[in-house]
């Protein structure tokens, strides 16, 4: 029988950082990532805006990964308040050349932008990859048009792979957000291996 959104309350601490927690998804996340999810701002470069259903929908998938895999995009939440920021960790990638390969990624409240959350949490996230994990790459995709992600992506030590740039296969043919391009970082350990 499928889970349903209400079917997980008990979340665990994946990591912590000096400001953030990440860790597995609650009941009560829901509604601040439905907020997020319909809000124009937050996903502007990401697609169209969610509905209640299918961002319950979402949380199941990300619930899914966690139980299958140890890992997804993990719930984001303030150590301070316990508020939820929004969303970061890893999967495993599922759309273009990188399919199969351990993808990175993050999606943050719009009134938490600019105060360096997204990279604290995605740099805990490349941390806690590298040490549970035996890849030795982590990619991660955005579009051309979304310079903070690409930016951060730069910051974190990720660089451009253009060979790797694709269409995507979801996204329609007339969207601005139909290309998207490519980033990688390798383990620390391989750095300079071919």
């Amino acid at each position: 029988m499928p889970r349903t959104p209400h079917a997980f309350s008990m979340a665990e601490t994946i990591a912590e950082t000096e400001r953030l927690i990440l860790r597995t998804w609650r009941d009560d996340d829901l509604a601040p990532f439905h907020a997020m999810c319909s809000d124009e701002r937050v996903m502007a470069t990401l697609g169209p805006l969610m509905d209640r259903t299918e961002t319950a929908a979402l949380i199941e998938k990300l619930h899914w990964h966690q139980a299958m895999n140890g890992y997804c995009f993990w719930a984001l939440e303030l150590r301070s308040d316990g508020r939820f920021l929004g969303i970061c960790g890893l999967i495993r990638a599922n759309v273009g050349p990188i399919t199969g390969k351990l993808e990175v990624g993050w999606r943050i409240a719009h009134d938490a932008w600019g105060q360096g959350y997204a990279r604290e949490a995605a740099s805990s996230s490349l941390d806690w990859g590298f040490a549970n994990l035996p890849d030795d790459d982590i990619w991660a995709i955005t579009t051309p048009g979304n310079t903070r992600s690409w930016g951060l992506m730069e910051r974190l030590g990720m660089q451009r792979q253009h060979d790797f740039d694709f269409d995507h296969p979801n996204v329609p043919d007339v969207s601005p957000l139909k290309r998207h391009i490519t980033y990688r970082i390798r383990r620390p350990a391989v750095e300079g291996k071919l």
